[in-house]
């Protein structure tokens, strides 16, 4: 095992050249990033759960019960052991063939069986309010950890002159508010890891499993090997869009169509700046230039650039729909189907419930990277967020 961790952190690979594992060890004068800082993540990942359970429970829904947002899910499927057993063991979604042998089965006309089947997709959609408390903590921890990261850097030399980031590496010091930073945002991407798999389903759930395991790499990756300016600049970058588009949709479950609206349109506006204009050329331009002018080539400078690049690429589909869904309200007056991440698996474009004609309805009714991410996303991304 030890050499196995040997080859793997070759510094050769990880650091530039001239540049030893030796060079980013804690002296008594200075701190620097060290590997093991990161196992804090894991019961701070814990943790930040825990407390999520708890803020959803004592805090979003008496919010969301005092805003009149709809406590009760779906309408229920009538009973039917034989349809429960086709829908369960065979298809949700049976084809005219299989409809019409339940309907000689069943005595059942075909339309009554159509019914049934979309009640019961229907019936595994969470409810508005379970999807309101969600989003109202995101919302909140967005909020927090973006207005951190501002107040943060706006005391650092490396926000408004990205070379900063490399000058005098590696005997950068690790100040306590970048670490506290770093930890807490790595301890949230990796709760959302484990927690998406009992979140609401969305229809891009292998897209933002993606991004969250790109994210938490290159937050990794950069943190052992001290390349943490540039990291704290990507972290706050995209965390700015999810704020609104939580924000969105929380007004969206509340029924206040104008604020949705409004706060659809500036989401839209944010994350496309930041994630088509300022991502490229603030972040990827120090990354692909600037840290080569500075340190030379390296093999994990390439690591990070390809990761960098794959969030790109995800911003890119994500704008896309974002774009696409702002063009169709526009356009049309109304949106048949939000496009975006953030719809859960388990919607149904049978649904014959009246549509509202303005951007009301391309809010996601749910991201990062969110984003995200847009997580955490969308994000957000586009939300997930989600970043």
């Amino acid at each position: 095992m030890a050499g196995i961790l040997a080859w793997f952190w070759n510094e050769r690979f990880w650091l530039p050249h001239n540049v030893t594992w030796a060079d980013l060890q804690s002296t008594e004068e200075a701190a620097f990033p060290q590997a093991e800082d990161l196992y804090l993540a894991f019961p701070l990942a814990f943790c930040i759960f825990m407390i999520r359970l708890l803020f959803e429970r004592f805090i979003a829904k008496p919010c969301a019960l005092g805003l009149k947002v709809q406590a009760n899910g779906p309408q229920k499927a009538q009973p039917n052991a034989i349809l429960e057993k086709v829908f369960t063991a065979i298809t949700k979604h049976p084809d005219e063939k299989r409809l019409e042998g339940l309907s000689k089965q069943l005595d059942w006309d075909v339309r009554s069986i159509q019914r049934w089947f979309r009640q019961r997709r229907n019936q595994e959609k969470p409810s508005t309010l379970t999807k309101f408390c969600e989003s109202m903590w995101r919302f909140t921890f967005y909020l927090y950890i973006f207005t951190y990261g501002v107040r943060f850097l706006k005391k650092t030399p490396w926000l408004w002159n990205t070379r900063q980031c490399w000058n005098g590496y590696p005997y950068q010091p690790l100040m306590p508010d970048l670490h506290y930073y770093y930890i807490v945002e790595l301890s949230f991407y990796w709760s959302l890891m484990f927690s998406q798999f009992i979140d609401i389903k969305r229809k891009d759930f292998g897209i933002m499993f993606t991004h969250h395991i790109v994210t938490v790499t290159l937050i990794t990756f950069s943190y052992v090997t001290n390349l943490t300016r540039v990291g704290t600049l990507t972290l706050c970058l995209h965390d700015a869009a999810d704020v609104v588009l939580e924000a969105a949709k929380m007004a969206n479950y509340c029924k206040c169509q104008k604020l949705s609206d409004l706060l659809f349109l500036t989401f839209a506006i944010v994350f496309i700046v930041s994630r088509l204009g300022i991502y490229p050329l603030w972040i990827l331009n120090t990354t692909l230039f600037e840290l080569y002018e500075a340190l030379g080539n390296f093999p994990a400078l390439w690591v990070f650039n390809i990761l960098l690049v794959i969030l790109q690429i995800l911003h890119c589909f994500w704008s896309y729909l974002i774009i696409k869904a702002a063009y169709k309200a526009i356009s049309k007056g109304k949106v048949a189907k939000d496009d975006r991440s953030d719809i859960e698996s388990s919607s149904d474009e049978e649904e014959t419930v009246p549509r509202s004609k303005t951007l009301h309805s391309t809010v996601s009714t749910n991201g990062t990277g969110g984003a995200n991410g847009t997580n955490g996303y969308l994000t957000s991304g586009t939300c997930s967020e989600e970043h």
